[in-house]
C-alpha cells in the first residue's frame, strides 16, 4: 500500500488523533449463524449459494444486501476503482475489511486514532430486515448484530465504534435495544430515515418521543447514514438515464444520495423534535457538507415564507437547529469545506473516510487533505479532525 504524502498536510493534522466518522465493514459470513440459538440458525442472514446464487439470505430465501464485500481494498492492499468490485466478495477484500487486528494495523499505518463504523448487509438503516414478517427472527438479528459490534469494538481495543441497529418497526422493542446496547458500551445508532415508506409513523410523530427522550438521556447520537431506507435506493436507481453504462449509473446514482438525508433533515426541524429535545444529537453521515449552506438558508427562507402560523411553535431558525444539534460529515470535499465552516461554524462538522467502500479517501492523501484544511486555523482543523468526534462518540483522546 502506497501513501501520498505532502509535508503540508502533514503538518496540519500532526500531533492530532484523527478520528474517522464513516467506515463500515464486510460482515463476516458467520456473524449472524455463529450466535443464533439453534431454532434460528437456517433463518438468521447467512451468506449461501441458494437456487444457483451465491449472496446473502434470510428468513431462509428472502435475498438482502449484495452477494460482494462492499469493499474496494483487494488483498494486496490496492484500491479498486470502476466496477470491478462487483466480483469481489470477503475472500478477495482486505482482512481489514473485517477482521478486527487487521483493521488497527491498516489505521495505524494510514494515521487514524478511532472509527466509526456502519452495517452493509442489513442496509444502512436496517431496511432489510424488515423483508422477513417474523418479529422475533428480526429482533434476534437485530441483537446479534449489535452483540458482534460490542465484540468488535472490544477486540480493537476501543479504536472502531459500531452504531447499533435498531428494530425500528416496534418502537418498544427499539427503546430496549438502546438500553441494552449502551450498556454494552455502544456510542450511538444508526436507523431508518423514513419508516413512513413501510406504513409506520413519521419520526416528527409523538410515537418516537421516547426513543428521542431515551438518546438524548443517554447521549447517543442519532445517524442518518445516505441510502438508509428502501426509498433512498429506489432513487439510487431511478437517478440515472436508463441509457447508461453502470459505471455511470453508479456514478450518478451515488452523487443524489444526499438528497435522502436532505429530506430526513429538514423534516426532522421542521417536525419540532429537536425543539421539544435540544441536547438531542443527529449525524448526517456520507452526505458531504457543500450543499448544507443553501438547503438551510433555503429552510430558514421557507419558514418565514410559507409556513409560519404551523411553525410558530420554533424559537429558532431551522439554521440554528442544524449548528446547535446537527453534524455534517465530509471525505472527499475540498472547494466548499471552508464556505460550510463560514456559515455553520466548526463545531458541527467532521471528518470522514467510507473506508472501504467505492469513492473511499484511500490511501492515504494529504495532497488533498492540505487543499481542504490550509485555509483553516489549527483550532478549527483540530474540531474538525478531531474533538467534535470525540465529543459527541465519547471516545478518548
Amino acid at each position: 500500500m502506497s501513501t501520498a504524502i505532502s509535508s503540508t498536510g502533514n503538518e496540519l493534522i500532526k500531533g492530532l488523533k484523527v478520528i474517522d466518522t464513516d467506515t463500515h465493514w464486510s460482515e463476516p459470513y458467520d456473524l449472524w449463524t455463529s450466535r443464533a440459538p439453534a431454532k434460528y440458525v437456517d433463518r438468521v442472514p447467512q451468506m449461501a449459494e441458494r437456487n444457483g446464487r451465491r449472496r446473502w439470505w434470510f428468513d431462509g430465501d428472502i435475498a438482502i444486501g449484495l452477494p460482494i464485500a462492499s469493499s474496494v481494498i483487494d488483498t494486496s492492499g490496492r484500491k479498486i476503482t470502476g466496477t470491478a468490485f462487483f466480483d469481489m466478495d470477503n475472500e478477495m477484500v482486505h482482512r481489514a475489511s473485517f477482521d478486527p487486528e487487521a483493521r488497527v494495523a491498516m489505521m495505524d499505518t494510514l494515521g487514524v486514532h478511532a472509527q466509526v463504523m456502519y452495517p452493509n448487509v442489513a442496509g444502512f438503516g436496517n431496511q432489510n430486515f424488515l423483508k422477513s414478517d417474523d418479529d422475533m427472527l428480526r429482533l434476534v438479528s437485530v441483537q446479534i448484530y449489535n452483540d458482534a459490534l460490542a465484540e468488535f469494538q472490544e477486540a480493537t481495543g476501543q479504536r472502531v465504534f459500531g452504531m447499533a441497529l435498531l428494530p425500528w418497526w416496534d418502537l418498544v422493542a427499539a427503546a430496549d435495544e438502546i438500553e441494552r446496547v449502551h450498556a454494552n458500551g455502544i456510542r450511538g445508532i444508526v436507523t431508518c430515515s423514513n419508516p413512513e415508506e413501510a406504513g409506520l409513523s413519521d419520526m416528527g410523530r409523538p410515537e418516537w418521543d421516547p426513543i428521542w427522550h431515551l438518546c438524548s438521556d443517554l447521549s447517543m447520537p442519532v445517524n442518518f447514514h445516505i441510502g438508509s431506507s428502501k426509498g433512498n435506493l429506489d432513487f439510487f436507481g431511478k437517478a440515472p438515464w436508463p441509457s447508461f453504462g453502470e459505471e455511470r449509473k453508479l456514478a450518478v446514482g451515488s452523487a443524489n444520495l444526499f438528497m435522502g438525508n436532505a429530506r430526513v433533515i429538514g423534516n426532522m426541524i421542521y417536525s419540532g423534535v429537536p425543539e421539544r429535545f435540544p441536547d438531542l444529537k443527529f449525524v448526517s453521515v456520507e452526505s458531504g457538507i457543500g450543499w448544507l449552506p443553501f438547503f438551510l438558508e433555503c429552510l430558514d427562507h421557507q419558514l418565514l415564507e410559507t409556513a409560519p402560523n404551523e411553525l410558530a411553535f420554533m424559537t429558532m431558525k431551522p439554521s440554528d437547529y442544524f449548528r446547535r444539534q446537527f453534524f455534517g460529515t465530509f471525505w472527499f470535499e475540498t472547494a466548499m469545506v471552508a464556505a460550510a465552516i463560514d456559515y455553520l461554524g466548526p463545531q458541527c462538522l467532521m471528518f470522514e473516510t467510507d473506508f472501504p467502500h467505492p469513492t473511499c479517501l484511500y490511501p492515504r492523501d494529504d495532497d488533498r487533505l492540505a487543499t481542504t484544511l490550509s485555509n483553516l486555523s489549527p483550532e478549527v482543523v483540530k474540531q474538525v479532525m478531531q474533538d467534535n468526534a470525540a465529543a459527541l462518540y465519547r471516545i478518548e483522546v
